[in-house]
């Protein structure tokens, strides 16, 4: 990886790319720190230090922004929504269904477009719910109309901005723009993370035996939880192909063998961002809606417990088992949808039809297809388990006396991230024919 890195740096084309992105990421963390107008900062330090939560999990994505209320306080999460409403319509309305598979670059502008057009919608809808669910506990100077406007107009404009960084980074830049926007945002709490550590060592300024062992297991639970990430994201599962010689005017063509590399994690940590998203959704509506939710009972105070239970261990051990029971199930199905969404086995299998090829053993056509099919659905159950344990665990270890900021879905979605942009930068020296790097 840092021998890529170094090779990156040398070339001018990857290193431009490289600094666009740092300046884009850059203008990111300071808009993390523009409050917006009309905050009373003083009640704002006060309602945000007892937040937990569904507040505490967006802050900890938002790198720290939502605490502030600034104008990224939102974070990239209506993009997100929008993305996963788009993608599920697809499913059901043929005609985003035939832009998505058949529209080509056309077509996925028009699917993009939609997608941001609903972001906007889902931005002043989340943005609105924010006002409303913050008035009552003085956060605002007044709660005046002409104050709203402004409160929403700039959480809606924040997540524009942010949209427009995620695709400039995607274009201009060095990975995918909205994982990496969540990527910094994560990773700007590590600082918090090594304080909690330290405290953890020293409690009251005295070297604390136990807090020493207790801080080693998490730094050694780490260490494992990255490699074991690393290995499922990196391992693959190669298909041999061969094509058959052909005559192609006077020369000899095909006759070659080669592979389809079949990604044990193919979905990425994209299935996790949704499941998280879906499951959260009904806990920031009902909080719209009703500020004490927290401890009321009845049947929307059981619903908003078992939904905010993904983030927050305040809700009791029962709720996090039932909620990590549909979080496991919903991880699951965004996995194999995620999956066959990027990879169809059909659409390969009449690929290598077409151009005189075969897998050694299988027949072309329907046999080739139900044997890739196959394939992918035992690649797919054992990611998309490997992602719900990842994901699971750090739920239930959160009833142990320590507090992370850092749990197992953000070391997966930080090293993932990681991955990607590695391979990305690796990508663009293969394509400038960089030859330190061949070599």
């Amino acid at each position: 990886m840092f021998k890529t890195i170094k090779n990156a740096l040398k070339t001018p084309d990857v290193r431009k790319r490289l600094i666009y992105t740092l300046i884009l990421i850059i203008i990111f963390r300071l808009g993390c720190y523009i409050t917006v107008p009309g905050v009373n900062l003083f009640t704002l330090a006060e309602a945000m230090g007892s937040s937990s939560g569904i507040a505490g999990l967006i802050d900890i994505i938002s790198g720290g922004a939502f605490s502030r209320f600034s104008l990224f306080a939102m974070s990239i999460s209506p993009y997100i929504t929008a993305s996963i409403v788009i993608q599920l319509l697809g499913m059901v309305i043929p005609s985003l269904e035939r832009l998505t598979k058949e529209g080509g670059e056309q077509g996925r502008r028009k699917i993009a477009k939609y997608t941001k057009l609903l972001t906007v919608v889902l931005a002043f809808i989340e943005g609105l719910g924010l006002f409303i669910t913050y008035k009552s506990s003085g956060v605002f100077v007044d709660t005046s109309f002409i104050t709203g406007v402004t409160v929403v107009l700039s959480l809606m404009a924040g997540t524009a901005i942010l949209m427009w960084l995620g695709d400039e980074i995607t274009d201009k830049g060095i990975g995918n723009g909205i994982s990496m926007i969540i990527f910094v945002g994560i990773i700007s709490g590590l600082p918090r993370t090594i304080v909690t550590l330290w405290n953890l060592i020293f409690k009251t300024g005295v070297f604390s035996t136990t807090g020493f062992l207790a801080a080693l297991g998490v730094l050694v639970g780490a260490v494992i939880l990255v490699a074991a990430v690393v290995f499922v994201q990196q391992a693959e599962r190669r298909v041999p192909v061969q094509y058959a010689k052909k005559v192609v005017g006077r020369k000899m063509m095909g006759g070659q063998n080669t592979h389809i590399p079949l990604k044990l994690a193919m979905a990425g940590v994209m299935p996790i961002i949704f499941a998280s998203s879906f499951m959260t959704f009904p806990a920031m509506i009902i909080q719209m809606f009703d500020k004490n939710i927290a401890t009321a009972t009845g049947f929307w105070a059981t619903i908003y417990k078992f939904s905010v239970a993904t983030s927050s261990s305040s809700v009791g051990f029962g709720y996090t088992v039932a909620n990590a029971l549909v979080y496991l199930l919903l991880i699951l199905g965004f996995t194999f949808f995620y999956t066959y969404a990027t990879f169809n086995p059909a659409e390969v299998s009449n690929n290598i039809k077409k151009n005189g090829g075969f897998i050694p053993g299988i027949r072309a056509g329907k046999p080739t297809t139900q044997y890739l099919s196959g394939i992918i659905g035992k690649l797919t159950w054992f990611g998309g388990l490997f992602l719900a344990i990842i994901a699971i665990l750090p739920m239930l270890a959160r009833f142990m006396p320590i507090d992370l900021s850092f749990g197992g879905t953000t070391i997966l979605i930080v090293v993932g991230v990681a991955l990607e942009m590695v391979q990305q930068l690796e990508s663009q020296l293969v394509m400038r024919h960089y030859k330190g790097f061949l070599e």
